[in-house]
């Protein structure tokens, strides 16, 4: 039984080709490796930045514990500047000048009671920090900012996204500038990477920024004075450099991805079209090689010359189909061969069995000598009729065709029929016109002959044979209608072969089958079919054939 739901090559051929999708799935993975190795070489440089500075402030209390003159208010108001302008460095116009500002501000309050000399040393300390791409903080052991330099923004303007870009924005979520740098109030207070510092451990942490919009690498180092930690360095930096870069590589993967898809899909889609075109081909062959009678037709191909699995079997099935041919056609010529041995034999036992009833034999053996001529009569039947049908099928192809009156050939035919049958009547229904029809008239006259003896072996005692000519649309039809038993289901599609019978033998005359199976050669032979059905009543059957040419 065939599946309800039947997968064809090309749909076959899609799903395997899903299994390429394992190749963006793994380049996906990694690219989220190599994301993660930038992260930690990123904390390794930015570890390695805070050593460097906190290097330069080894050994140096005295910067450690700048104390301002004024009172610890002033302190407050200056530690609150540092923060306030960190914070609003996001709303003015130019980021990394607001730093600069921040930091600044704060050395002129410190300037206002601090040593002079402490102030062009911590002026040049700061210099050099406000030129980094990253932001730089120095804390105390008291959680006090005494510097502040550089921004987490890039000053450099960002190239405006082209299309490409902006479409696979939507799928690849891109780095931005625009986010809140201020320093959040529970950075200090909770920054384990502060805090391990200040306990003299070097680390590094990963966070957001106060809006979500970027993550932001801090590392921090402590400031040595001997065994004992003055403070500590903070670096801080985005990971919008990382993200550029697995954006541009994922940006690249589904490109490659796309165009690999497409591509196969392509291919896949070309190879399958003609795997199912050659499957069809060959399948079209496969049906067109036997006949709705199981016959084979007389063109049969060489074979496909692919070189594969299915030009091999193209090729097997063209050899198959050439041997039955030629068994085929030694079954159609044993007729005539056995109608040809057996004339010579027959001839013998004929002229011995004369022979035998010109000598004086008793009258047991006049009763041996009837038997064995009415045998001989029945051989001489059999071998015409086989004669008759050879005949039949080699004088077709050179039978010369005319322009004939069918209505009138079947009125004859049928007159005849009345006194060839006098226990049957005959129905004879014609149309008012001449059917006209390309054949040969003594042909069609054979076949109604054939059509009429089959009705009169079926028809019930007495029962009268319908005959029927109807022409339509450019075909004539001849149909003979008998009332008796019904055609077996098992034999509607072999009735018209040649040596099947259903009929009973009839006075001892024998029935090899071949009259429906003449008919169906003169009825090809003038362009149409012959069939037979039940009556709808299920009392009967009726044969008909088609002429075309009407």
């Amino acid at each position: 039984m065939r599946p309800r739901f039947a997968l064809g090559l090309r749909a076959q051929l899609a799903l395997v080709a899903l299994t390429l999708l394992a190749l963006p799935w793994a380049g996906y993975r990694y690219v989220k490796e190599m994301e993660r190795f930038l992260l930690e070489a990123q904390e390794q440089a930015q570890i390695a930045t805070s050593r460097a500075i906190a290097t330069a402030l080894h050994g140096r209390p005295q910067l450690m514990r700048l104390q301002l003159a004024i009172d610890s208010e002033l302190r407050s108001e200056a530690e609150a500047e540092l923060q306030r302008l960190a914070a609003a460095r996001g709303e003015t116009p130019a980021g990394a000048d607001s730093a600069f500002a921040a930091a600044a501000t704060a050395r002129e309050i410190a300037r206002e009671s601090a040593p002079r000399e402490q102030v062009a040393e911590i002026d040049a300390i700061l210099a050099g920090l406000e030129r980094t791409t990253a932001r730089i903080w120095v804390v105390n052991r008291d959680y006090r900012v005494l510097a502040l330099a550089g921004s987490l923004k890039h000053p450099e303007a960002a190239d405006a996204p082209d299309f490409w870009q902006k479409l696979l924005g939507r799928l690849i979520k891109l780095p931005t500038e625009d986010f809140d740098e201020a320093i959040a109030a529970d950075v200090l207070a909770t920054g384990r990477d502060i805090a391990g510092a200040l306990q003299g451990r070097p680390g590094a942490r990963v966070r957001k920024t106060p809006d979500g919009r970027a993550a932001v690498v801090s590392a921090a180092y402590p400031i040595w004075n001997g065994e004992d930690v003055l403070g500590a360095v903070v670096v801080e930096e985005t990971t919008n450099s990382i993200l550029s870069v697995r954006s541009r590589a994922l940006e690249r993967l589904l490109l490659v991805t796309l165009a690999a898809f497409t591509v196969a899909a392509a291919v896949l889609l070309a190879f399958a079209t003609r795997l199912s075109h050659r499957i069809r081909r060959l399948r079209d062959e496969a049906e067109s090689a036997v006949d709705a009678r199981g016959r084979l037709t007389t063109r049969i191909d060489t074979g496909s010359d692919a070189r594969d699995e299915i030009g091999d079997l193209s090729r097997s099935f063209s050899t198959m189909l050439a041997r039955l041919s030629q068994h085929h056609a030694y079954l159609e010529s044993m007729a005539s061969r056995l109608s040809h041995e057996l004339r010579t034999p027959i001839a013998v036992v004929r002229s011995s069995l004369e022979n035998l009833e010109l000598q004086p034999l008793p009258g047991e053996a006049r009763v041996y000598i009837e038997r064995a001529e009415e045998g001989l009569a029945r051989l001489n039947t059999i071998l015409r009729r086989m004669s008759e049908a050879t005949r039949l099928e080699q004088g077709l192809a050179s039978q010369e065709r005319e322009r004939f009156d069918l209505a009138a050939v079947v009125a004859g035919c049928v007159e005849g029929y009345r006194g060839a049958y006098p226990g049957h009547a005959f129905e004879l229904r014609l149309p008012g016109s001449r059917v006209e029809v390309d054949g040969a008239p003594d042909l069609a006259a054979q076949l109604l002959d054939k059509l009429v003896a089959n009705a009169v072996d079926f028809s019930s005692a007495g029962a009268a044979i319908g005959v029927c000519v109807e022409h339509e649309g450019g075909m004539a039809r001849v149909s003979v209608q008998n009332q008796g038993p019904p055609l077996p289901d098992e034999m509607r599609g072999t009735l018209f072969e040649s040596m099947i019978s259903v009929r009973k033998e009839r006075g001892g005359e024998p029935h090899l089958g071949l009259g429906l199976y003449i008919a169906r050669l003169i009825a090809e032979f003038h362009g149409g079919t012959v069939r037979a059905d039940n009556l709808p009543s299920g009392d009967g059957v009726v044969v008909s054939a088609t002429f075309r040419g009407a």
